[in-house]
């Protein structure tokens, strides 16, 4: 091995440091969102770089937190592109935080979504017990981590947790709308389309979306699980809800993930 004090060798232990601390970056991101600090920045679009101590008057408003903690979490995470920090000039310089494009992606726009969900998501408590058993998935690939933290298998936990389909649908749509109206704005392939059908549609946001630009789409099929689509707004006459069926565990093992 080479020489211990190379700077080569330095990096290297520098790197697999921040390697091993990298949780710290999705739970900061979990707790920003957990605490509303992205909306209460936004202000409508207002923006305006503000101190720790000035975002926890707007999320909570009788008082109460710790600026110091959650400074710690924003500074970390301007290191990561999500805020831009300001210091001021004076004798007590303040620390001041606004969002940059990546922060913004976390504010909840005028449909109710954004990708706020999407991090929560990752976050639950089920999930977070199956990480720590990942390395069991290559000594015995026969059981699924998730399976051994959770005693059964995803979609089915999901199903029984209302709590957690829903969270998963929100999630799905915060991340799907952006995209399908980027695409909307340049693709035109749907012309001449009468019947569409949206395999792992999720709540039918990009049906909606499809038949809304598209109207000569005479019906949207929103192919789903059965937990899913019976949680889906339904929309009569434009959107038909139909559940995996017979084609589930064809479906499941395709998509494994």
């Amino acid at each position: 091995m080479e020489d211990e004090t190379a700077e080569s060798r330095n990096k290297a232990r520098l790197a697999i440091m921040e390697l091993a601390n990298m949780i710290s970056v999705p739970m900061s991101l979990n707790a920003i969102v957990r605490l509303n600090v992205p909306d209460a920045i936004w202000q409508g679009g207002a923006n305006t770089p503000l101190s720790p101590v000035q975002i926890l008057s707007r999320i909570l408003p009788s008082g109460g937190g710790d600026p110091e903690n959650l400074q710690r979490i924003l500074r970390m995470l301007t290191s990561y592109g999500v805020f831009t920090e300001y210091l001021d000039s004076s004798d007590s310089p303040e620390r001041k935080y606004s969002l940059t494009d990546i922060g913004k992606t976390l504010v909840t726009d005028a449909e109710g979504l954004s990708y706020a969900p999407y991090v929560l998501q990752h976050h639950q408590d089920a999930l977070m017990r199956a990480w720590p058993l990942v390395h069991e998935a290559v000594l015995n690939p026969t059981s699924e981590p998730f399976v051994k933290a959770n005693g059964e298998a995803a979609y089915s936990y999901y199903g029984k947790k209302p709590e957690m389909n829903g969270l998963m649908q929100k999630a799905m749509s915060g991340v799907s709308v952006p995209f399908m109206r980027a695409i909307l704005n340049s693709y035109d392939g749907f012309k001449g389309v009468k019947r569409l059908v949206d395999v792992g549609g999720s709540a039918g946001d990009c049906l909606r979306m499809i038949l809304k630009k598209h109207p000569h789409v005479n019906e949207g099929i929103n192919f789903d699980l059965p937990e899913v689509v019976a949680k889906a707004p339904k929309i009569p006459g434009e959107i038909l809800l139909f559940s995996f069926g017979l084609f589930r565990k064809v479906l499941i093992i395709v998509f494994p993930d």
